[in-house]
This record gives C-alpha cells, sequence and structure tokens, in this order.
C-alpha cells in the first residue's frame, strides 16, 4: 500500500500562537475554572466570593458576613474583616487590591502566614468572579479610609482610589455577572440559603446573614452603607448564628428522624500535629448511611483520607466496646464497616494547612496526615463516649448487629436471585420481551405500567433494539424495606434480573444490558405514583446508574387531536389549547374566550371541539398508555425520531434524599407537612 503524501501547504508560523493575557483565558474557557456556565456555574461565582469572607471568619479576622441579591440580581457580599490591602504590591506594581481582582494564582493564603487555615487555595476565585462579571465592584474599609474600584469584564475602569473616611473594616464586593457568558444569571435564593446555613454550622460564633432585595421597589443606595441590614428593607432575609458547631447542625439533619439514641457525640480538638478534627454523629432509624466531609470548611462529596479514619475508627472501637461489655458474643464474627455505618448521620470536619485534594474541583482529600489525626482524635473521644453512656452505646451496638444479621439474610437472597445464568441473560423473567441486540449502547428497556400496556408496546416496538418489561401494579416500597424483603417481591426481582448488573453495593454498571432504561406509566395520579416508586428504587440501589445517564422517563401524549387528515399529539395542557386553537382558525389570544362559551362541547373520551366555522375537531384525551394501539404508542412514546424522553440526573444528592425520605419514608407527619407546605404547586389530573 503506497504511503500517503503529507499536506506540506500548511502555513503554520509563530503568528499562530494566540497567547492569552490577563483574565483572557477565563473568559475564553469559563468552564474550566467555574465548572459549567449553566446554573451551577453562575451560584458557583457566590460561593468563590463568599468563601473569602468565611476564610476571613475562620482565621478570626472577622465575625459577621452579609449576602444580598439586589434588583437585576446584582449580588453583594460584606464581611467585617481585615479588608483587602490597597497599598502598592511589589511584584505587580499595582494595588494589592487590583493585583487580587486581576491576576490569576494571586492570594495571600499560599505561604499560611495570615491565613492559617483557608477553603480556596488556588488564588482564582475573585479573578475568575471578576472576569465573568459584566461589572464589578470592590470596596475597602481600612485603616480609617474607604477605598474602591470599579471593573468591566475584568478590566479596571481606574486605578485604586480612595472615597472618603470610614470606621468600618472589611471588603465588600458587588458584582453583576456576565449574561454574555452565562445562560442565565437568575439566582436561587433557597440554593444560595442552604450554601450559608451550612456553612454557618461549620464556622462556629459568626452570624451570616442572606437578603433577597430583588422585590424592592424603591431606590437602594449602597454608596453610604456598609451593611444593607442597615437599611432595614422589608424583604426576604435570613440570619444564622450557631455556637454548637457540627453539634448543630446534627440536631438540624435529625429533627424530623427517630433517633436510636438521645445523646448527640461531638468531638472538636486538634491531634498532635495541629490539624483540626471537629466531628458529630448520631443513629437514626434508617437504613442509610450519611457521612459528609468537609475539608477547610469545603465539601468533599467523594470523601478521602479524613473519611477513611473515621470509618476505621468507627469500626474498630463499635467492636472493642461490643466485645468488652459482652455485647458481642464470643461465637460471633465481628461487625463490618457496612453494619456500623447503617442508620448513621455523621458529619466530619478537618481543618489543615495545606490541604491536597485530588483535582481542582476538591471532591476528594488526599493528605495522608489526616487519616491518623481523625483516627486518633475521633476513636479516643468516641471510646470515651461509649463508656460514659452505656445505655445509647448499647443501642447503638444492637443497631449494628441487627444490620449484620440483615446484611446476613440480604445475601443469602441476593445469592438465590443473581446466582449464575441469571446475570448472564440465560434465565429472563418471563414476561420480559428482550431485545434482538446485544450491544447495551444499542438496547432501550421500557419499563411499562400493567399488562396492558405491555402488549401494546411488545407490538408496536422496534425488536432489534427495545425490550419491555411490563410490571404489575405498584412495586414495593424500597425506601425503608432491607434487601431480603425487597428481592421476595416479583416485580423489584423481575427488574433487577433484566437489568443483569446485580445491585447494591454488588452493582456492576459493566454489565448493565441495557444504557436506556425508560420508565412509562399512565399520565394520572396512579402513574405518578408508580413512577415514584421506580425512581426510588433506582436512586437507592442503583445510583452509578442515574449518574451514568442511563435512567429516562417516556413522555407519552395528553391528547390526540384530529381535523380532517390532519392528525397531531399534545403533551401538555397548554400544547392542547394551541392546537386546537390553531386548526380552528383562532388566534391564541381568542382562544381561551372560545373555550369557555357554549359553542364549544367537550364530550368524555371522544371529545369535538365546534368552533365558530363550525368545523370539527376530534379531540381524545389519552387516560393510560392501554388506550393507545400499537402504532399510535410506537410513534408517539417509542419512536426515537418522534418521541419525548426526560434524562433522570442528581444536582443536589444532599435534597434528593431528603425528599426521597420525607415522601417515601414511614414517618407520616414529615410528609403531611410537606404536602401542606406545597399543595398549591400540584398540577393534578384525576
Amino acid at each position: 500500500m503506497p504511503k500517503k503524501a503529507l499536506n506540506t501547504d500548511r502555513q503554520y508560523g509563530a503568528d499562530d500562537i494566540v497567547v492569552l493575557e490577563g483574565l483572557e483565558p477565563v473568559r475564553k474557557r469559563p468552564g474550566m475554572y467555574i465548572g459549567s456556565t449553566g446554573p451551577e456555574g453562575l451560584h458557583h461565582l457566590v460561593v468563590e466570593i463568599f468563601d473569602n469572607s468565611r476564610d476571613e471568619a475562620m482565621n478570626g479576622y472577622a465575625d459577621e458576613i452579609e449576602i444580598a441579591i439586589l434588583p437585576g440580581d446584582v449580588v453583594r457580599v460584606v464581611d467585617n474583616g481585615t479588608g483587602i490591602p490597597v497599598d502598592k504590591h511589589k511584584k505587580t506594581g499595582v494595588s494589592t487590591l487590583e493585583t487580587v481582582m486581576t491576576v490569576l494564582h494571586a492570594g495571600g493564603k499560599f505561604e499560611g502566614k495570615n491565613y492559617r487555615i483557608s477553603g480556596g487555595l488556588h488564588g482564582v476565585g475573585a479573578s475568575v468572579v471578576n472576569a465573568l462579571s459584566e461589572w464589578l465592584v470592590a470596596e475597602v474599609h481600612r485603616d480609617g479610609v474607604k477605598s474602591r474600584q470599579e471593573y468591566r469584564q475584568g478590566k479596571k475602569q481606574y486605578d485604586v482610589k480612595k472615597v472618603g473616611k470610614s470606621d468600618k473594616h472589611g471588603t465588600i464586593i458587588t458584582w453583576k455577572s456576565d449574561a454574555t457568558i452565562f445562560s442565565e444569571t437568575i439566582y436561587d435564593w433557597p440554593r444560595i440559603v442552604n450554601h450559608i446555613r451550612g456553612q454557618a454550622y461549620l464556622v462556629k460564633g459568626v452570624r451570616m446573614r442572606v437578603i433577597d432585595a430583588r422585590g424592592y421597589t424603591g431606590k437602594i443606595d449602597t454608596d453610604e452603607i456598609f451593611y444593607l441590614s442597615e437599611l432595614g428593607l422589608e424583604v426576604p432575609a435570613q440570619t444564622f448564628y450557631f455556637e454548637g458547631g457540627l453539634l448543630s447542625l446534627i440536631k438540624f439533619y435529625n429533627q424530623k428522624e427517630k433517633t436510636v439514641h438521645k445523646n448527640i457525640f461531638y468531638v472538636d480538638k486538634s491531634s498532635a500535629d495541629e490539624i483540626e478534627v471537629e466531628i458529630a454523629l448520631q443513629y437514626v432509624d434508617d437504613l442509610d448511611a450519611k457521612e459528609i466531609t468537609y475539608t477547610n470548611n469545603t465539601r468533599t462529596p467523594e470523601g478521602g483520607t479524613h473519611l477513611t479514619g473515621f470509618r476505621t475508627a468507627l469500626t474498630r472501637t463499635l467492636n472493642e466496646y461490643g466485645r468488652k461489655n459482652n455485647l458481642i458474643k464470643e461465637k460471633e464474627e465481628n461487625l463490618t464497616g457496612d453494619d456500623v455505618r447503617e442508620g448513621i448521620v455523621s458529619v466530619i470536619s478537618v481543618k489543615l494547612r495545606d490541604p491536597q485534594f485530588e483535582g481542582q474541583t476538591k471532591a476528594k482529600l488526599g493528605n495522608v496526615e489526616a487519616r491518623g489525626a481523625v483516627e486518633s482524635v475521633f476513636g479516643e473521644a468516641f471510646s470515651a463516649f461509649l463508656e460514659e453512656n452505656p445505655d445509647d452505646a448499647k443501642l447503638i451496638v444492637g443497631k449494628s448487629m441487627l444490620a449484620l444479621k440483615a446484611r446476613k439474610a440480604a445475601k443469602a437472597a441476593k445469592d438465590s436471585v443473581l446466582r449464575k445464568g441469571a446475570l448472564d441473560g440465560m434465565t429472563l423473567p418471563g414476561k420480559l420481551a428482550d431485545c434482538q441486540t446485544r450491544k447495551a449502547e444499542e438496547a432501550e428497556l421500557f419499563i411499562v405500567e400493567g399488562d396492558s400496556a405491555g402488549g401494546t408496546a411488545k407490538t408496536g416496538r422496534d425488536r432489534r433494539t427495545q425490550a419491555i418489561l411490563p410490571l404489575r401494579g405498584k412495586i414495593l416500597n424500597v425506601e425503608k424495606a432491607r434487601l431480603d424483603k425487597m428481592l421476595a417481591s416479583k416485580e423489584v426481582k423481575a427488574v433487577v434480573i433484566a437489568l443483569g448488573a446485580a445491585i447494591g453495593d454488588t452493582f456492576n454498571i459493566d454489565k448493565l444490558r441495557y444504557h436506556k432504561i425508560i420508565i412509562a406509566s399512565d399520565a394520572d395520579v396512579d402513574g405518578a405514583h408508580i413512577r415514584t416508586l421506580m425512581l426510588t428504587l433506582f436512586y437507592r440501589y442503583y445510583r452509578p446508574l442515574i449518574d451514568a445517564g442511563h435512567l429516562y422517563i417516556a413522555m407519552p401524549p395528553l391528547y390526540k387531536i384530529k381535523k380532517g387528515k390532519d392528525l397531531s399529539y399534545a403533551y401538555t395542557e397548554e400544547e392542547k389549547n394551541k392546537m386546537v386553537a390553531e386548526l380552528g382558525g383562532m388566534t391564541q389570544e381568542k382562544e381561551a374566550e372560545v373555550l369557555d362559551i357554549d359553542e364549544v362541547v367537550v364530550v368524555e373520551e371522544t371529545e369535538e371541539v365546534v368552533n365558530k366555522r363550525n368545523s370539527k375537531i376530534s379531540l381524545q384525551r389519552y387516560k393510560g398508555l392501554g388506550e393507545m394501539n400499537a402504532e399510535e404508542l410506537w410513534e408517539t412514546t417509542m419512536n426515537p425520531a418522534t418521541r419525548v424522553l426526560k434524562r433522570v440526573n442528581i444536582e443536589d444528592a444532599e435534597e434528593a434524599d431528603k425528599v426521597f425520605d420525607v415522601l417515601m419514608g414511614s414517618d407520616v407527619e414529615p410528609r403531611r407537612l410537606f404536602i401542606q407546605t406545597h399543595a398549591k404547586m400540584a398540577n393534578i389530573d384525576v
């Protein structure tokens, strides 16, 4: 085979190399610095500026922080710290304030002289926010002087100037995010409140205030005030102040839970190598573990060495106490890590001078010394807690022993369901109509409500790529069910075997038989309930499947609309009204008026809408998938070219966990309060 000739016509030289200066790289590739330009990235800007103020508080320089959202989605963050220096920086030749706001990796936290503890170590926070803002104003109160500098898209508008005297000390950063960068610039008030509340628990004795002034119609002049609260505006505001630290946080988490023991364990102590360890825990009547970890007040969702040290000490200490006090008999096996973590609600926070994270997102702590510090401090304190609280200790060990017995029963149940052969597709559920392809990336599994709809789906599907699994009735609510009871349910067992990837801690996503799992239920209350039960199953036992983007919800149409040979499907009430108006020769503006008069007759099941021209429009309301014939079901719900699917994703795992627990748990009171609070938001079709 002759060698392919190279293209030598390309003119490529030094002029083709682009050098981005200052903050240009941030505006060019914002995702590299804040993750995305969607809502996540937008709120990350608030976190970055707040973190600077929080670091002031963590190191004892500030005790009050205020975050305000002003009209126009302008954000203002104030702290009463020392204030960013405004004198000339030796290396950059401009003021220190300008250096911090315009130079990447510039900050006072690298050498640890003034900031022994810091969550932000890369020095990119303030400068990145500046770069991604339409405008930003930095105001510093320091040494009796108020100084200011303004920026546009990260570029200074003038040198730092003194604008007056001040008896305050601290920094005020006000900015408007750039709408040309972000898909939207509307801030989520509850999201910001929840973040600040969590941080207030982590920094004891610091007052944190959040204000939402977006709805205020009067003039807000912030030039002459330090805190917005000084104006006394009647707008939504929340203030957080906790002396108890993580002890208060555990009380907050468990306020609606049935606790196993009365006293909350708490320790706040430094290790021999000056690593601050703060841990609080309490067991609740639940099957899941909640272990939340922080490093220098930055959430580490993937844990790390501090979590490893905690788990090691927890398992060892409970086994030692159980053996010593004859709560674990001589012939009984030791408790495992899974046993002792069942039902635990714990927060582990460490503060150290030079944290090493895995990746820019700081999701996982890597410092080896953190493991030893947590293991030592927590192990000693927890052992003392058990000795001093024997009633609590007995209840904790008893719950762990119950978990051990349940683990054995669950293993036996899994072994019987997931025996060799079933996972390889040799013994699939009888109701499953499998697809022909064996390529998981091509295969789709429709989990369909009812045998009737299942039969229609089997007829209308693409047999090569689409498998159908009909479920009869509502599956078991797995929120509070142990695995052995769960796998005794025929419907749940059918799902587990069909997926072919085991379940829970033995789930192996590489063995998943379908890369699209689609929940298809009726568009009514019962259908919504079945969908929720299925989502609970997948969230609790197949979380990696959701994270990988394999779970979907089918969106069957609500109406079939026909006029003559014209056939359309409407997926919402609004879409139906618009289509009816257009087919009847009416404008959308006249539609509501016409639909309300006597000339329009709606007959259940086989409705006919008669407009002023007396032309007939056939309007059929689908009550369930089983009402469609195979052709309709294919065209509206199963055909990849025309269907509508919603992919299930988890933006906030902690909030998702809380909602599932409230809605699907055994405690009635939290669910009743949730329904009462959100009743007006419900759109119920019965």
